[in-house]
């Protein structure tokens, strides 16, 4: 992560065969990503965020926002669309767990909130 912003930091294709984050990576990411939660899914590590709105359409326009964002990226997350709310989990398929794409996605994710 050398000095970078993790919103502004490239996605890289992640191989079946690529490391999931470390203990000491996930430490470190989640100091620079305070608000997602590290959980664990029927064994396999993955990252979510719960972001409210005061309406069903912010929701929307938000997750089709991360969906944007998503395709773009070739890194797709979960998205729940709820009245009020939207919360989306990322975690890389391939490899049933955390990579740093996620973090980076998160991140990015956290900047359309921001503008």
């Amino acid at each position: 992560m050398s000095g970078s912003k993790l919103h502004e930091m490239k996605c890289e294709a992640c191989r079946a065969d690529a490391p999931q984050v470390s203990d000491e990576e996930l430490a470190d990411y989640m100091k620079k990503l305070p608000e997602w939660l590290p959980l664990s899914e029927n064994g396999v590590l993955k990252l979510r965020r719960q972001f409210t709105f005061s309406n069903f359409v912010t929701a929307m326009t938000f997750s089709n926002n991360v969906a944007d964002l998503a395709e773009a990226h070739g890194h797709h997350p979960e998205i729940l669309t709820e009245w009020g709310s939207t919360t989306i989990t990322w975690w890389t398929h391939k490899i049933k767990g955390l990579h740093s794409t996620d973090f980076i996605m998160a991140a990015k994710t956290d900047r359309i909130i921001r503008g």
